[in-house]
């Protein structure tokens, strides 16, 4: 694939709000902590929001929480939150102790003990640990971020002693990847220095790091290129226990390239799979593959469609080197889309959506194809794959709905059984609610699913307070899910919820994502101003009571929304947003998103893009809503200073908005329980004031 074309437009040199963009400047950071001031003290002063901040952390510090974790060498390890462990402990305990109401947890580290013994603002961002054929688990790398960030520190953890390995394997803060060769030996990607990393910020340079030599020392064993979004290492385990050593080079975003480092070989081998396909495993041989494009492998007679679960003999191509016969796993039809695929020690099991709802199957091959068989849930709700691992037997399913608590299911591969291993009474008052599915007719003639869940006896007159909330891109479904914060601070106070299932998203497959890719974007647009105006039409809100809320990519959403339907909405929580999309390419891990949105350096691309951006096209003389923008300092990913410029231009308009930035919590604006339960306090504050019939109090 060609390189992104070198820069057209350096910089915007008429923008007066670029100085918000210095993301610690001390200008900009004086204007947050005013916003800060001004917004927090009319939302706090508000006498709803203590209990909503109570209630949210309540919630949120439940001890009546599954402790979801990962299974090894039969204990189960968990990362928990609460009102006394605010950032959290990772702990284990035995499988037979974990399936009991009341665990034996034993600590294994404490991180707001080592937060404060180290003076560092450590969060917990997950722990890498090796493992190996008939070997106990043992060596980890803990990551840990300052404050949030995506950047990371790894440390070597021995799972043995429960402390940090003197002299072991220790990295230095940056947006990185490893992978455990064995023991001894690690491939990692970072920031090797000047010219090391992408435009994305990320590294593209994997190199072998062996145990007792300088990071420095470390030598390279694949390289990529400045354009492309990044390069990171990878590991993959054959049946035996044989370790393919690779990397994966994501030329795009949505494109990658797969590669094999052959033993006492110089030059990588390529996998031969297309750029739109994503390994989901080997299983008993056979190389498991996901399609995003249509492919017609060379030489075959077969060919196989974009979504479909496709498979090759993984022996034949190390021997050969050439692609095998490909065989047809899965193919989902129109109201399907695979998920993903989940390889446990003795099963292979697929989580796929359909109708927007998941389920899982188990595959098995067989001489003349594979079978897919339904696991046998304890009703109609959203299912997934909690855990599965290819050196365990145990497996963990998660199941849930809009009103259905979450329940952990184990799954017996040797018997099929599934058996509740944990369920939670309800966190919220479900009675009298309801959950329908509905279809919104966009411009363009699609029919864009959505879910509402609202009270059983809900009168028609457009009345009912209503959220709707919408996400949109990058292949990401927006399924069912139960949300105790969402049914304690709105449904029990009487508004109804709303989850768009727009196009952009994976809900159902490539096609629904790929149709709203750059050019095509504004079918996203199109599909949540569709879901909006069917809510009016069935007279179920008006746009008095109607809001709207996002994140990230749904930040955008909002923007958008802002702009093209100010007068459809009364309120609109704008989350961590991107909202500048003609400078997004220059701003912290934008330049990976260009194949979603579009590149403003492309002339036609940056046509379209003048179109919609948010902060171009606001026009001070539209009568907004009134916005809440919320984001954070220590967003790494999505830089801050799209919410302070937009908030910025309604500032000097003399229009009203609201903004919220946290100075820690990462892309989450939320680092820890406390924080999620204020930020989410201060958000249904807001919604209640704007949509409620008594409004402000």
């Amino acid at each position: 694939m060609p390189e992104t074309p070198a820069p057209i437009i350096e910089t915007q040199v008429d923008d007066p709000n670029l100085w918000l963009e210095a993301v610690e400047g001390d200008d900009a950071l004086a204007w947050v902590r005013a916003q800060n001031a001004r917004s927090l003290a009319g939302l706090q002063a508000d006498p709803r929001y203590a209990g909503f901040e109570a209630a949210a952390l309540d919630a949120l510090n439940s001890k009546e929480r599954i402790p979801y974790g990962a299974v090894r060498d039969g204990m189960v390890y968990n990362f928990w939150q609460d009102d006394v462990n605010v950032r959290g402990l990772w702990r284990r305990t035995s499988l037979d102790s974990y399936a009991t109401a009341k665990p034996d947890w034993e600590t294994v580290v404490d991180f707001d003990t080592l937060a404060a013994d180290e003076g560092k603002n450590w969060v917990y961002k997950g722990a890498n640990c090796l493992r190996q054929v008939g070997k106990p688990a043992r060596h980890c790398l803990v990551s840990l971020s300052d404050g949030g960030k995506d950047a990371v520190v790894n440390r070597e953890f021995d799972l043995v002693t429960k402390a940090f390995v003197a002299d072991g394997f220790v990295t230095t803060e940056a947006k990185q990847g490893v992978a455990w060769v064995d023991a001894d030996t690690l491939l990692i990607a970072s920031d090797w220095g000047e010219e090391t990393v992408t435009a994305s910020g990320y590294p593209f340079i994997v190199k072998r790091w062996h145990r007792g030599t300088p990071l420095e020392a470390a030598e390279e064993v694949i390289l990529g290129t400045r354009m492309q979004v990044g390069v990171w290492p990878m590991v993959m385990e054959l049946d035996n226990g044989r370790i393919l050593q690779g990397a994966v080079k994501s030329e795009t975003f949505f494109t990658h390239s797969y590669w094999w480092l052959p033993d006492g070989e110089a030059e990588p081998v390529r996998w031969p799979i297309p750029l739109k396909s994503s390994p989901n495993g080997i299983y008993k041989g056979q190389f498991l593959v996901s399609l995003e494009e249509d492919w017609a492998p060379d030489g075959q007679a077969g060919s196989f469609k974009s979504g479909d679960l496709v498979a090759f003999g993984v022996d034949v191509f190390l021997e050969t080197r050439t692609l095998p016969t490909v065989s047809l796993v899965f193919h989902p039809d129109a109201t399907q889309a695979v998920n993903g695929v989940a390889i446990a020690k003795g099963a292979a099991l697929l989580s796929i959506n359909d109708n927007v709802v998941g389920r899982v199957m188990r595959l098995e091959p067989l001489a003349d194809g594979w079978t897919h068989v339904p696991i046998d849930l304890p009703g109609t709700g959203q299912a997934g794959i909690a855990f599965a691992d290819e050196h365990e037997e145990a497996v963990f399913l998660n199941y849930e709905g809009f009103l259905t608590p979450d329940s952990l299911l184990s799954y017996d591969i040797k018997t099929g059984d599934v058996a509740s291993l944990k369920s939670l009474p309800g966190k919220f008052d479900a009675s009298g609610l309801k959950v329908e599915q509905f279809f919104a007719t966009s411009k363009d003639g699609t029919q864009v699913p959505y879910f509402i869940v609202h009270k059983a006896d809900m009168v028609l007159d457009g009345s009912t307070p209503t959220l709707l909330y919408g996400y949109g891109g990058f292949q990401v479904s927006m399924n069912p899910s139960y949300s105790p914060v969402t049914g304690r601070l709105w449904l029990e106070q009487g508004g109804a919820y709303v989850l768009a299932n727009i196009r952009g998203g994976g809900e159902f497959g490539p096609a629904w994502h790929q149709a709203g890719l750059k050019l095509n974007r504004q079918r996203v647009y199109d599909d949540f101003i569709a879901v909006g105006e069917d809510l009016i039409a069935r007279k179920i809100t008006s746009s008095e009571h109607l809001g709207i809320m996002g994140g990230s990519n749904g930040g955008l959403l909002m923007g958008v929304m802002l702009n093209q339907r100010p007068d459809l909405w009364n309120a609109v929580v704008v989350q961590v947003p991107l909202l500048d999309m003609l400078r997004y390419h220059f701003l912290l891990a934008g330049a990976s998103w260009v194949d979603e949105y579009g590149s403003p350096d492309v002339p036609e691309e940056r046509a379209f893009l003048e179109t919609f951006s948010p902060y171009q096209n606001f026009d001070a003389s539209r009568p907004y809503p009134e916005p809440f923008f919320v984001t954070s300092t220590k967003d790494d990913r999505v830089h801050p200073g799209h919410a302070r410029k937009m908030a910025k231009l309604f500032e000097d308009a003399g229009l009203p908005f609201l903004y919220y930035e946290n100075v820690d919590g990462g892309h989450s604006a939320a680092a820890n329980q406390t924080e999620r339960a204020k930020r989410t306090a201060l958000e249904f504050t807001y919604l209640t004031e704007r949509l409620f019939p008594e409004g402000r109090e």
